[in-house]
């Protein structure tokens, strides 16, 4: 069954209540199959429908695009990819809890607290088959008599990953493509154990020295992903048990090493980091035309995102020279507070509900998935739950008016800094980029510059014009609010929830002494 969208405007709210109705009552077409693709590493501007002056095509997500809907405004929790996967996963920032700043590694102990409900536990619970493809990223609790990597038993299984969080299934590998161990995961044991040691790759591959299994090699963990992503959705096409499935296929890719496979080396005529993101898009087309043959389309939300901006690694002068900008005129890149460093593509595509070749304006999080879903089903998260988490389901099926339920949203770089977000205004709380980007942190180049940065994001979307000398009540009133979200251990309405205090937080520290 299909239902076509009504206008977009005062209908919305009607068609969203017959939604909300009919889930509600158990009737299966509104309990959609969700597939969340997860980039590594992309830049809004390396999607050919997001950038008119992109120099490679990505005709399977430009698809995506044409048969649903665009979001504009859209971000992840931060500018590198632990906090981002946290966030998105759990509906709460990271830095509530134990990682305030930076990333795990392979080696890292679980970050999602036990307990704590995430978006597989939530559909889980409500009947969905759940399965995780790809990068983990969130620690996992190795068999290991010390803390020391070389101590791992790897044919032991661990403990914290992703099977303990909701997922039923789980193909994968711990963190980023170049963090040692070099291993295949599934379910909560390595495919293999490692034999040998690979040492820390030249540039511009980059990797990091580590243990390798027989059976691992890093060209081939792409392919592999969308290999077992493929093969979940072609064995759920055939059970009988009537359950919607949720798919999180996180990739590793185009992050570092920018490795793409030998038919794809050459490809778009630029660097090897477009070859990758071409192939990157083959691979969804692959995956789109299984769930076209297999019948699943009709009912199913597809959701195409990705975890940060775009990489530095990705050789940006070489990509600038050929005209392309990955992150397509906003200023700054992965890691950063600037709009580059967590602006990110996200693009959903619904047969029949979400409104096809549409866009979306509303400022919105990959952190609010968890409410959405909850929306979705017209349940009601605990208090506990989703602390950050909005719905944007009403923005989904085409309303294009604000949000309601959270004061504001939150960026968070690699160095722990913060920025905040109210409608066209964004408050920086440091000089600099809080990243890797210029100005850059601890440096002689924040010299003279003002301690606040404050960017009206409607006539300046670049950030290139700092304006908090003339609006200090507005910096004020952000200032606020901010430290009222951190302080109440959530930012949407509900009763205040802990947090984590025991870490060194120098960031928050910070932040008292400027609102005081």
């Amino acid at each position: 069954m299909t239902m076509k969208l009504p206008h977009i405007g005062f209908r919305v709210g009607a068609f969203l209540a017959l939604l909300l109705s009919v889930v509600v009552h158990g009737a299966t077409p509104f309990r959609p199959n969700i597939v969340y693709i997860l980039a590594d590493d992309m830049g809004i501007g390396d999607v050919s429908a997001l950038n008119p002056a992109c120099r490679w095509q990505t005709p399977h997500i430009d698809r995506l695009a044409r048969e649903g809907r665009i979001f504009t405004d859209a971000h992840s929790a931060s500018g590198v990819c632990s906090p981002s996967r946290y966030s998105l996963l759990t509906g709460r920032y990271s830095w509530r809890g134990s990682l305030k700043s930076s990333v795990l590694n392979g080696y890292s102990k679980p970050l999602i607290e036990p307990g704590r409900i995430t978006v597989a536990d939530f559909l889980r619970s409500h009947g969905y088959a759940t399965a995780m493809v790809g990068k983990w990223h969130l620690g996992v609790e190795w068999a290991r008599p010390t803390d020391a990597p070389a101590e791992v038993d790897f044919s032991q299984p661990f403990s914290g990953g992703p099977i303990a969080h909701g997922f039923e299934q789980f193909d994968g590998i711990s963190a980023s493509l170049d963090m040692p161990p070099y291993v295949h995961m599934t379910q909560d044991r390595v495919t293999a154990i490692p034999t040998h040691r690979v040492p820390d790759s030249p540039k511009p591959k980059m990797w990091r020295a580590g243990p390798v299994a027989p059976d691992f090699r890093h060209e081939d963990v792409q392919p592999r992903f969308f290999e077992k992503a493929t093969r979940f959705i072609e064995t759920r096409s055939r059970a009988t048990d009537g359950r919607p499935f949720f798919l999180y296929l996180a990739l590793a890719s185009p992050h570092t090493p920018i490795v793409p496979t030998t038919s794809y080396q050459g490809r778009t005529r630029t660097n090897p980091y477009g070859d990758f993101v071409v192939e990157l898009d083959d691979h969804i087309g692959r995956l789109l035309a299984v769930l076209d043959q297999s019948g699943l389309s009709t009912n199913t939300l597809v959701l195409f995102t990705a975890d940060n901006g775009f990489s530095p690694a990705a050789n940006l002068p070489e990509l600038r020279a050929l005209g392309h900008d990955p992150s397509a005129g906003f200023r700054g890149h992965k890691a950063d507070l600037f709009e580059g460093g967590h602006r990110v593509p996200f693009i959903a595509r619904w047969p029949g509900v979400v409104p096809e070749g549409t866009r979306c304006d509303v400022t919105i999080g990959q952190l609010d998935l968890l409410a959405t879903c909850a929306d979705l089903l017209g349940e009601r998260l605990p208090p506990n739950a989703g602390e950050d988490s909005v719905s944007f389901l009403r923005q989904l099926v085409g309303a294009n008016h604000p949000t309601r339920g959270r004061s504001g949203l939150v960026h968070h770089s690699n160095n722990g800094s913060f920025a905040f977000r109210q409608d066209r205004w964004k408050l920086l709380t440091v000089p600099d980029s809080g990243g890797w980007s210029f100005p850059h942190p601890g440096t002689l180049e924040t010299n003279g510059l003002p301690r606040l940065q404050l960017y009206d994001l409607q006539s300046d979307p670049g950030e290139q014009t700092n304006r908090i000398a003339g609006n200090p009540a507005i910096a004020r009133r952000l200032l606020r609010d901010l430290r009222s979200l951190i302080d109440r251990g959530r930012s949407t309405i509900g009763p205040v929830q802990p947090f984590d205090t025991t870490t060194p937080w120098p960031q928050r520290d910070a932040l008292t002494e400027i609102s005081d």
